[in-house]
């Protein structure tokens, strides 16, 4: 009843005003008069920039106080490029903090922290990197976080390598090869993302159409490859190996190589591209970009746990695929007996997990090598790997049966392999052939030519066998035990033969492709006529791993037994009776009266 009250007095008033000009009633009134120039309108532009910064001013008064306090602590120490201020804000403060306040959510944007640090762009290209890193370690970036992070990643590089001279800036060694380390992974992570085309969304073909140059190939690598002609690493790593004095070397790096800065981000980038070449699946040029770096314990890039293990894991892996199985053993034999040593100190590392994940990858990797080129090691690298893999290792051993188990590892340990080339984004029609017969995955391509050659030694093991029981043996008695006619046999000897060649680095030899045909096998045979002669030669126990463990076992149980505190000695009988009679009721023992620990065998005697 009552809306129909209001409709009938709407319909009345209507008719009312039906022939009243409401512009001749009402008059320009606060219209184009006086009133104009007191209120001006606000422009709509300004209006937005008032609301974003009362949102900006929200979200900072969000913000945890600790949070505030560590970000002005640390812009500081960045301004005063204190370095010891600026490492345990690196690797302590920002871990923790997250930790705590950020475990499952991003920090907060640049743009927030903004007024906390005067607005400084060299410290928010910084900490956006930091930012970045944190999306893709704990949260699932999206298209947006992919595509700032590579503009950020461009805006810091431009800022080292274009500025006028050498910046007025210094990082730790371990915050600078983080930052050549999460610029590879990013872009490894990236070309994964984009070659899988079905699950885009319309909004991610059209950015990824437009995307350009963005986290491409020649981008990554120009950026490497600059760092390296800046720094000029390859001369400075030269000259030291030549034994040029402190003033010459200055001479020949210039300013730049002179300053830590650039010295080490250089050399990261080495490690770098051996990483980026390896992902492309160019191995020899991957090793060949490290001719200047030392495999030993006093090249720098030891002084970085993560860059370390990193370093021996991509050569080890290049030398893999180059059928090169012992410099790969020895490699990985190297850096696990490092990290077994520091394990008690990578406990202390934030990059704990990665460096074990990456070790377990390692093992596998040599049992796969020690598999198609079985050697004597390390007693303490065998037996890990065994307990890892022993399953695995049993199967390998025994020719065309254990080819699954080399899939199996070498999937699960090789790196994530990437094609330098997008899909046809930009084409539509070029882009639904591709969804239609989508090519071969990085990863199956090299796995299917890693197992071709282990399908050529597949035979093998089974010929080892027969010819370690004998020291001669006729071809057409051998061919019987193969089940193959003689004309088979023969090609399998000399697959076994080729198998059991290859070329090896010489120790001191610079560069890591070098080196010379050596034979890997401890059985070898030569055949005559219809005779297969077999010389075994044996390799003697080497006694000196032997005593260094026992020794090491021995001072441990030592140093237990000698902190452990001393055990009472239990009393007789007659003492107890003795003790019992002499002391007065009330009294407390003489050990915890006196607190005096009692020795062995010994009586204490109260004062």
């Amino acid at each position: 009843m009552a809306q129909q009250r209001k409709a009938l007095w709407e319909a009345d008033l209507d008719e009312e005003l039906h022939d009243v000009d409401l512009n001749i009633a009402i008059g320009n009134y606060g219209q184009n008069g006086l009133y104009d120039d007191a209120q001006p309108r606000i422009d709509e532009s300004t209006l937005l920039a008032v609301q974003h910064q009362v949102a900006q001013q929200a979200a900072l008064a969000q913000i945890p106080d600790a949070v505030k306090r560590f970000i002005v602590h640390f812009h500081q120490a960045v301004l005063d490029n204190n370095l010891s201020e600026i490492t345990v804000a690196y690797e302590s403060g920002w871990n923790r903090l997250t930790e705590k306040f950020y475990a499952k959510t991003e920090w907060p944007e640049a743009e927030i922290i903004a007024p906390l640090v005067n607005d400084d762009q060299i410290f928010l290209i910084l900490y956006r990197e930091l930012y970045y890193r944190h999306v893709y370690s704990r949260i699932q970036p999206d298209i947006d976080d992919r595509f700032h992070s590579y503009e950020n990643s461009c805006e810091l590089f431009n800022y080292l390598l274009n500025s006028d001279g050498p910046v007025p800036l210094e990082l730790p060694e371990q915050w600078l090869w983080d930052i050549i380390d999460e610029f590879i992974y990013q872009f490894q992570s990236f070309c994964v993302w984009r070659s899988k085309v079905k699950p885009k969304t319309d909004e991610e073909l059209m950015l990824l159409a437009d995307a350009g140059q963005a986290w491409s190939s020649y981008s990554v690598l120009n950026v490497l490859y600059s760092l390296i002609q800046k720094s000029k690493i390859n001369e400075h790593l030269t000259a030291l190996q030549e034994g040029k004095s402190a003033d010459e070397i200055v001479e020949i790096v210039g300013e730049y190589g002179t300053k830590p800065l650039y010295r080490m981000l250089g050399y990261f980038s080495l490690i770098g591209l051996l990483r980026v070449h390896s992902l492309l699946g160019d191995f020899t040029l991957a090793l060949k970009v490290m001719e200047s770096v030392e495999l030993n314990q006093k090249s720098p890039f030891t002084r970085v746990t993560a860059c370390h293990v990193t370093t021996y894991y991509y050569v080890g892996f290049c030398y893999i695929m180059l059928r090169r199985y012992p410099d790969a053993i020895r490699t990985f034999v190297s850096i696990l007996n490092f990290i077994l040593r520091m394990r008690q100190y990578h406990t202390r590392s934030y990059q704990y997990d990665q460096i074990n994940k990456t070790a377990d990858r390692m093992y596998a990797l040599f049992a796969v090598c020690n598999a198609l080129s079985p050697s004597r090691v390390d007693d303490n690298i065998s037996n890990t790997m065994k307990e890892k893999y022993g399953e695995q290792f049993t199967k390998m051993s025994r020719g065309e049966e254990g080819i699954p188990a080399f899939e199996e590892l070498f999937l699960y340990a090789c790196p994530k392999f990437i094609s330098a080339n997008p899909p046809p984004y930009e084409d539509a029609e070029l882009l639904q052939a591709h969804i239609e017969e989508s090519p071969v995955e990085p990863a199956q391509r090299h796995l299917s030519l890693f197992l071709s050659d282990v399908r050529a030694q597949a035979p093998v093991p089974t010929l080892r066998s027969f010819l370690k029981l004998y020291t001669s043996l006729d071809a057409k008695k051998l061919s019987n035990f193969l089940d193959a006619d003689e004309e088979e046999m023969v090609q399998q000897l000399m697959v076994m033969k080729q198998a059991s060649r290859s070329i090896s680095r010489v120790e001191n030899e610079k560069g890591l492709l070098g080196g010379q045909m050596i034979s890997t096998s401890d059985l070898d045979f030569v055949i005559d006529e219809n005779m297969v002669h077999i010389a075994e030669s044996t390799v003697g126990r080497r006694y000196a791993g032997w005593f260094i463990r026992n020794t090491e076992h021995a001072q441990r149980v030592y140093d237990t037994v000698h902190n452990s505190p001393l055990p009472i000695p239990p009393k007789s009988a007659s003492q107890v009776k003795a003790d019992a009679a002499a002391a007065p009721p009330s009294a407390a023992p003489v050990s915890q009266r006196t607190g005096q620990r009692v020795a062995w065998g010994g009586n204490v005697k109260a004062a």
